[in-house]
């Protein structure tokens, strides 16, 4: 008796498919209904890809604008409201027990500052860890410093020499602790803003490719199309062309525009506040040492070379001639004369300053304290005046490169609004065309 023949063994779902392709891409149908299929799933990724690169951009540049540049501003602010604060107490205790009421409210208003925007940077910054702990310090130990200033305030009027050993304290504790948590503030702020800069500028390569990949299979179809049947055009072919290449045209033009607002943004304005920020910081500074000095009483003479210092930092190794340091750098950063005319101000008036503070020096060599202290605190002719016209220099600069950093960066984002929305809506386009495009041949199977 004959053996019954076995029944072959039963297929996959995955090798049935698979076979059943195969037997299809025999049949001219069946390859354009393949074809079809690979153009619209080329479209759609293209789109996913574009949006998603683009809203990826989108964002670190609204970070840009409206994040890291401002936090970064703000940890400036701190900086400088610090350093303002430090440099007007040491003013105010130089007039002894009759401190000026302007004296007075600028000092308030630099601590009120720098703790309203420390406050405002805990609540609202999701920064790094290193921004996190030098927001602590930073709130933790403004308090001691101020306590420290009242003491020597309160000393200092009722004529007791220990209130200089409060100041003394008190710039100390603002120099070795709060103001190097500001600028540690300050650098983390500044990378988390470079960072930001380069995802904002960086070319989105997966969409560009899958769009040159989508239209290379575009056109090898509409020339297979060709090819076949002699004709020259496919209308929905040639439509989901050119739904894909004006996306192409748009997804590089408008980061190419980005691009380069951002760079402008980043060029002629976060770089010019950086440089003034120094400047601002190290004129503040050596107007700091410069009070401290007379209120060691002949035994400031670290203050003084701290004082020099900073000048030397400020405006270069003459200060008088009024050439070089942070001040020539702000200067050539500077891209028009509106953003450069306070900084030469500020230049020349810090060569001013220097040449004045060498007749402090002189009173305060011949044993002539107060005409010394007169030099520096007095409205007219004194120290302070330069002072007060290179701060105000600098200030103005700031402004003015701030504008031009927020029209820049606004212009670098623009250039990607509604990309990411015309990214979809030209896929879909495009692969509706090309549905129709190949339903049109297969109809003529029919």
């Amino acid at each position: 008796m004959a053996a019954e023949p076995s029944e072959p063994p039963r297929q996959t779902a995955w090798t049935e498919g698979v076979d059943r392709l195969r037997a299809a891409a025999r049949t001219e149908p069946g390859r354009l209904r393949i074809i079809g299929a690979v153009l619209v799933a080329l479209l759609i990724l293209f789109g996913a890809a574009t949006a998603w690169q683009v809203s990826d951009r989108a964002a670190s540049a609204d970070a840009v604008l409206h994040g890291s540049q401002p936090l970064s501003a703000d940890a400036a602010d701190i900086y400088r409201s610090l350093a303002d604060a430090n440099t007007t107490a040491a003013s105010g205790f130089l007039a002894g027990g009759n401190e000026p009421a302007q004296v007075r409210e600028r000092y308030e208003k630099d601590i009120r500052t720098a703790s309203q925007l420390i406050t405002q940077a805990a609540a609202n910054s999701a920064g790094s860890a290193t921004a996190r702990r030098q927001l602590t310090i930073l709130s933790e130990q403004l308090p001691v410093y101020t306590g420290l200033v009242e003491s020597a305030r309160a000393n200092n009027r009722q004529g007791l020499p220990i209130g200089g050993a409060y100041l003394r304290h008190a710039n100390e504790q603002m120099r070795d602790t709060l103001l190097p948590a500001a600028r540690t503030l300050y650098e983390a702020e500044t990378a988390q803003l470079g960072e930001d800069y380069r995802a904002a500028k960086s070319w989105p390569w997966i969409a560009l490719t899958l769009g040159a990949l989508t239209l290379g299979v575009l056109i090898w179809a509409q020339r297979r199309h060709y090819l076949r049947t002699n004709r020259v055009f496919n209308r929905g072919l040639l439509a989901a062309t050119a739904a894909a290449t004006v996306l192409v045209l748009w997804t590089t033009g408008a980061h190419a525009i980005a691009r380069v607002g951002l760079s402008e943004s980043d060029r002629e304005g976060a770089q010019s506040l950086h440089a003034l920020n120094e400047a601002l910081v190290a004129a503040l500074e050596a107007r700091g040492d410069e009070g401290m000095t007379l209120v060691s009483r002949g035994a400031g003479s670290g203050y003084e070379d701290s004082y020099q210092d900073g000048m030397r930092k400020l405006a270069g190794e003459d200060p008088e001639a009024g050439e070089g340091g942070l001040l020539a750098e702000a200067m050539e950063l500077a891209d028009d004369e509106e953003g450069r005319l306070p900084v030469k101000s500020a230049l020349r008036n810090a060569g001013f300053w220097s040449y004045r503070h060498g007749e402090v020096r002189k009173y305060e060599n011949e044993g002539e304290y107060s005409a010394a202290v007169a030099m520096v605190i007095g409205s007219m002719g004194t120290t302070g005046e330069t002072f007060d016209k290179v701060d105000a220099g600098l200030r103005e600069a700031i402004g003015h490169e701030q504008t031009q950093f927020t029209e820049a960066a606004r212009a670098g984002r623009g250039a990607l609004t509604g990309l990411p929305a015309g990214a979809g809506l030209l896929v879909l386009l495009g692969a509706a065309g090309a549905a129709y495009g190949i339903g049109r041949r297969l109809s003529e199977y029919r």
